[in-house]
């Protein structure tokens, strides 16, 4: 078997359907614009036949007044001069032909109008086609590139293998969902700020001088250097190196003083009791994890000066506490979309431990996690 060929052959179908997607994308947003512009038409058109059968029903009054005021005049033309005649009988022709004319348009408009809400449904039934067609083909890319190939041989059978597949895809996900968090609210809003105030810096030098100006731009190279090191941090978050060389404690060890470096004044305790342990990978990167978003929300939302970092190993247990003296929170009111308390639930969940929270404003959180250490986690 010609393992090469068979990768180009799978590179090369993964790429078209890539393309296609993209395709499919293309036709979804096409489709939605002249959704829009037949809306905007369509809204048009109803406008006008309101105005159209409001000028057809003033023309039929004056039709049938002009038919009633020809009949009279004919009935009695002697006691009417020819002048009078001859105007009776071009002013109901006049409004005939007005009327005709007027109905046409009308029909014409209620045509119009009844082809593009044809064309509306049609454009509404490919719009929800080619987003079924892109959500589909969306997930056999993501599929066929969580590198299955080697995964397969692994797994006994194909139900075992679709499974994990899944887990692949949602692993990857909510990974991409964080990061995406860290820089909507890091520093993409630090960018746009950098943005605001170089157009206010150019403002202040042309109102007030160049020393106001000046002041102005220091500021930005501060916000700017922020956001260098928010940028730094969620680089280092990724995935600490150490966390696989040297495990659990170390790792959060150096993320502590990584962290006091890039957040200056913030002091870091931590400290470990206990015989610690090298814990299988996942299981270490989880329990890191939960450490890392405590502190991040200590001092990200809490402001805090100073968190207190504490690891005890017991026989089958491991208890951490993340103690903080920041602003703290009311953990009843806490928002349902809470993304970063939502996370730390999942991955206790998923370490079939415990976690409970204790804040209340103005007197700092703490963070209580109890995390069993079965013996197929430890590595000897």
């Amino acid at each position: 078997m010609d393992v090469q060929r068979l990768e180009s052959i799978f590179d090369n179908m993964v790429n078209v359907m890539d393309k296609s997607k993209n395709d499919i994308f293309s036709i979804s947003e096409q489709s939605r614009q002249s959704f829009q512009e037949m809306q905007t038409e369509i809204a048009v058109i109803k406008e006008e036949i309101s105005r159209v059968i409001d000028e057809g029903d003033n023309l039929e009054d004056l039709t049938r007044h002009s038919r009633r005021r020809l009949a009279d005049v004919s009935k009695n033309f002697m006691n009417y001069s020819e002048e009078e005649v001859r105007k009776a009988y071009e002013t109901a022709n006049d409004l005939l032909v007005r009327l005709s004319v007027n109905r046409m348009e009308e029909k014409q408009l209620r045509y119009r109008r009844d082809e593009l809400d044809r064309r509306i449904a049609a454009l509404l039934e490919t719009i929800d086609k080619a987003d079924h067609l892109a959500n589909q083909v969306s997930t056999v890319i993501s599929y066929l590139t969580s590198d299955l190939k080697k995964v397969g041989e692994a797994l006994e059978t194909a139900r075992q293998k679709q499974e994990f597949a899944i887990q692949i895809i949602q692993a990857q996900e909510e990974e991409r969902k964080r990061l995406s968090r860290d820089i909507h609210d890091g520093p993409a809003q630090m960018m746009a700020n950098v943005l605001l105030r170089s157009g206010l810096i150019e403002k202040t030098y042309n109102e007030r001088g160049s020393q106001e100006a000046l002041s102005e731009l220091n500021s930005l190279k501060e916000m700017v250097r922020n956001a260098l090191l928010e940028v730094r941090r969620i680089i280092y978050d990724l995935r600490p190196m150490a966390l696989d060389d040297l495990g659990l404690i170390p790792t959060l060890r150096k993320y502590s003083q990584t962290t006091m470096e890039y957040e200056k004044g913030t002091t870091i305790h931590f400290v470990n009791n206990g015989s610690e342990r090298r814990l299988e990978p996942n299981f270490e990167v989880s329990t890191f994890r939960l450490v890392q978003e405590c502190i991040t929300n200590a001092l990200k939302h809490g402001k805090s000066r100073d968190v207190w970092v504490k690891v005890e190993w017991l026989r089958d247990t491991m208890n951490i506490v993340v103690k903080d003296n920041g602003k703290g929170f009311e953990v009843n009111q806490t928002k349902e979309k809470s993304f970063g308390i939502i996370g730390m639930r999942e991955r206790i969940e998923l370490l079939k431990g415990e976690m409970k929270i204790i804040s209340s404003v103005g007197n700092g959180t703490t963070v209580l996690f109890r995390i069993p250490l079965q013996e197929n986690i430890i590595v000897e």
